[in-house]
């Protein structure tokens, strides 16, 4: 079975790094609220820890 997750972005990328907006954009973050739903992999895992402040992550069900 593949496991899901949902990601929030629940503050705004302002004022942060070129690198951690350009990661926000990388899992598919465009405005604050917004959810998206992302494989659980070691990839994805890695990138919400980089933005671990502005992001939310659940597992889907």
């Amino acid at each position: 079975m593949n496991r899901r997750l949902h990601i929030i972005m629940v503050k705004s990328g302002i004022g942060s790094s070129q690198r951690q907006k350009d990661t926000l954009r990388a899992l598919g973050l465009r405005r604050l609220r917004q959810t998206v739903e992302q494989p659980d992999s070691p990839t994805v895992r890695g990138m919400t820890a980089k933005v671990q402040h502005l992001v939310k992550v659940q597992d889907a069900e």
